[in-house]
């Protein structure tokens, strides 16, 4: 995406904010260029600070309880919200009949709606009705171009240059796009060119200029959406640096993403995120993580290319805790371990063998 901001965004987040649920709204709270982020909608942190809840650290976006307070008080601060954006990313991606009806009051009270769920808004005749009604715009940006206008798989991903870096993980909802955004910040701050090449709905929300929707795609046009994707960010920019977002994990039994990124994306190193933590992959208890050597192993057989670094999500682990999980998994592994958000992508940069 180039230019501006297209408008002031209340992002919806009911009953999810700082859970696994919450994923779509955490990435916009940490980062957009798509819009300006006025506020976030969860009943359960009404009067917190957005930023001190997710992450320890006050951003000025404030948390309300109703659609209704938070245009009041986006009026009131001489900012009128225009969009409202689904930050919810459950699992399914499903809406629920409360998200509908707080989607037909801010259509009502005249915002347009983005949202990446399955549920397609402007396929819901009363919603669709409303919206033309009010003159306002659905955008489900999880719909996929028609079929004519995808591609298949061509070969062309051969003439990118670019150093191509996959951030995998070890289970979904685990932190990669937020890590393939921290690796971008650090290699544009070495002075290198940078860009990530998106593969769900919260990248495309927070503006990533080259994006395909993965989980949306019928699978004869997933290698060829992922293919386009790379190399229209390599004819177009020619950076020297792509970094590719991960799906899901290897080893996920409900998301089993990245095989399809690992083959046609054909990254040149893979970083790998982890949250050592968790026991079971999210949502589905009874399935015990594999472990990370498994992991790893299956990542480097598959793509007959080396994991370089390890990235850590600190969930669930206090500051002792965290040092010394990734002082084990440094010894374990001999890869640099960083918890990016907390420390920068810096150490991730510095291993990344560019073409000089």
């Amino acid at each position: 995406m180039t230019g501006g901001p297209e408008g002031n965004a209340i992002v919806y987040c009911r009953g999810a904010f700082a859970t696994t649920n919450g994923k779509t709204a955490h990435g916009l709270v940490r980062r957009t260029s798509r819009y300006r982020v006025l506020s976030v909608v969860d009943e359960r942190l009404a009067g917190k600070d957005a930023g001190l809840v997710l992450d320890g650290r006050p951003n000025g976006i404030p948390v309300f309880d109703t659609i209704s307070a938070a245009v009041a008080a986006a009026q009131k601060a001489g900012t009128p919200a225009t969009h409202m954006v689904v930050g919810l990313a459950p699992d399914g991606g499903r809406l629920t009949p409360e998200g509908r009806a707080d989607v037909l009051e801010a259509i009502g009270a005249g915002l347009n709606v983005d949202c990446g769920l399955h549920d397609f808004l402007s396929e819901d005749a009363e919603i669709a009705r409303q919206a033309a009604d009010r003159g306002v715009r659905i955008r489900d940006v999880r719909k996929t171009p028609p079929r004519s206008e995808l591609h298949a798989f061509s070969g062309k991903i051969e003439q990118v240059r670019s150093l191509k870096v996959a951030v995998l993980g070890t289970d979904s909802a685990v932190g990669k796009r937020t890590t393939a955004w921290k690796i971008v910040d650090a290699a544009r701050d070495r002075g290198r060119t940078a860009e990530m090449v998106g593969t769900g709905q919260t990248a495309w929300l927070q503006g990533a200029r080259y994006s395909t929707m993965v989980d949306s795609l019928v699978s004869d046009f997933m290698a060829g959406e992922i293919e386009h994707a790379v190399w229209s960010a390599w004819n177009d920019l020619h950076p020297e640096v792509i970094v590719l977002e991960g799906q899901g994990s290897l080893m996920n039994p409900a998301y089993p993403g990245g095989y399809e990124l690992l083959a046609a994306g054909r990254p040149d190193v893979v970083v790998l995120q982890h949250a050592p933590a968790r026991r079971e992959y999210d949502g589905f208890p009874g399935y015990p993580i594999h472990s990370l050597e498994v992991q790893i192993q299956a990542i480097e057989l598959v793509s007959s290319k080396p994991v370089v670094a390890i990235t850590i999500n600190h969930e669930d682990l206090s500051d002792q805790e965290l040092e010394a999980a990734c002082r084990g998994i440094r010894e374990q592994t001999g890869l640099p371990t960083v918890d990016v958000l907390r420390e920068g992508a810096s150490a991730v940069v510095d291993v990344l063998p560019f073409r000089e």
